[in-house]
């Protein structure tokens, strides 16, 4: 699968969501042609670099070096708006996790890559002495669907009996977008292919923080 990458300094989960400002052309013409055939980019998490194209004449391209993850997720637009010339918002879904094996530079500035695209996490049960997780994560969300009405969006169910709310790995993926994480731990708990191990390295920070 060939596709466009959009390195920024964050981590889009699986069934995440991420609002965008775009407003560089390589990115905005990356965005209406993915509206245009329905299809996804690609979001990597930047290493070296800065998410806005930076000029580098000591560069052979003109601008400065970009580096970024070799793992990505895929990210479908779900709502794209152009309050003004020049500027879209944009909110995305994650999808499945995809593998770069290959990428390159276009003369635009846009990076495209072939990607292998993984499985999605398969569904594990939370074990009783993890229940807390959930139990937890299902509060903070009540709270915040109550004091922000923006929040209604995030596609958490409000139903606590919802599938997703019993999932391991549905779980630590909304934990790791909310906790006060690093990039290189998002990065870490984005590479680990065992949901259970996802939620207990979530319920290590948990303690850390005294949410248990």
């Amino acid at each position: 699968m060939k596709i466009a990458l959009f390195p920024l300094q964050t981590v889009l989960f699986p069934q995440g969501q991420l609002p965008l400002q775009i407003f560089e052309l390589r990115y905005l013409d990356m965005v209406r042609r993915c509206e245009r055939e329905r299809t996804p980019f690609a979001v990597v998490s930047l290493l070296e670099g800065r998410e806005v194209q930076q000029p580098d004449t000591q560069n052979a391209s003109g601008f400065a070096s970009e580096r970024f993850h070799h793992l990505g997720t895929l990210a479908h637009i779900e709502h794209a708006t152009q309050p003004q010339p020049g500027l879209m918002r944009v909110v995305c879904r994650g999808g499945q996790r995809v593998h770069v094996r290959h990428s390159e530079k276009g003369p635009m500035g846009l990076w495209l890559a072939d990607v292998d695209v993984l499985d999605d996490d398969r569904p594990v049960a939370l074990p009783s002495e993890l229940l807390y997780i959930s139990d937890t994560l299902y509060q903070v969300h009540t709270q915040l669907q109550q004091d922000h009405p923006q929040w209604q969006d995030s596609g958490a169910p409000q139903d606590p009996n919802a599938p997703q709310w019993q999932d391991a790995g549905w779980v630590a993926n909304r934990w790791a977008e909310m906790l006060p994480l690093d990039l290189d731990t998002r990065v870490r708990l984005l590479t680990l292919d065992s949901p259970l191990l996802r939620l207990e390295l979530i319920g290590d920070e948990l303690d850390k923080l005294g949410l248990r």
